[in-house]
């Protein structure tokens, strides 16, 4: 049994625009699964540069699970792109240095959201940017061009600008029975057994339910 090395940074040497993002990211403010990979046919290897305003002294991390797909034109824009807006201004001098430096605002002053966070098995599509402090559940996929700015279901397709509910992708049951299963969680081995079952067009709760048994 020949499987992808989760270690290697193309798992196909014959698509060189396609890489397993954990081995390719450097900031330990990133944390990625394995198996999720990054596909951009100008620079694969430069993913760290579609995560923006990210600053070690600010505490946020990105946080994505295993199994994800993310298409070219991901921009993940971090808590430090946000200005202090409690004041007649939102512009942030201390930044341009100077005298004004000294005006920085402390954490405190900023709408800080949090860690983003990507589940597993998510799917993006071209050119999706997520504002700082989404959380992103299990099994979502955010279509092209979206603009995420709040939580997304697991199991649920969004889209647009702001990104809005689709649709779920399935039964709520079912939903429930896939979270438990986590077939992410499981040995490489177990997945490559049960990839017809896992990739089959009809997913009910018995097909789930099945596969549970044989964890």
């Amino acid at each position: 049994m020949t499987i992808p090395d989760a270690q290697a940074i193309h798992p196909n040497p014959a698509i060189g625009e396609m890489v397993f993002l954990k081995n390719v990211v450097h900031r330990p403010n990133i944390l990625v699964g394995d198996y999720t990979y990054y596909d951009d046919p100008v620079d694969p290897l430069a993913f760290e540069q579609h995560v923006t305003h990210h600053y070690e002294f600010l505490g946020d991390r990105l946080i994505i699970g295993k199994f994800c797909a993310i298409a070219r034109g991901i921009e993940f824009i971090m808590n430090g792109a946000n200005h202090a807006m409690a004041g007649m201004t939102t512009y942030p001098f201390n930044i341009l240095g100077g005298d004004w430096q000294q005006f920085t605002p402390t954490l405190s002053d900023l709408p800080l959201k949090g860690d983003t966070v990507v589940g597993n098995d998510v799917w993006f599509g071209q050119n999706v940017t997520v504002l700082p402090g989404v959380q992103i559940g299990d099994g979502a996929i955010v279509g092209a061009n979206s603009v995420v700015t709040q939580d997304v279901a697991p199991y649920t397709i969004v889209g647009g600008n702001p990104a809005k509910l689709i649709r779920p992708r399935f039964e709520p049951a079912v939903v429930a029975a896939l979270e438990r299963l986590a077939w992410w969680d499981r040995d490489p081995d177990w997945i490559t057994a049960h990839i017809p079952t896992l990739v089959q067009q009809s997913v009910t709760v018995s097909a789930v339910e099945n596969l549970l048994k044989q964890v």
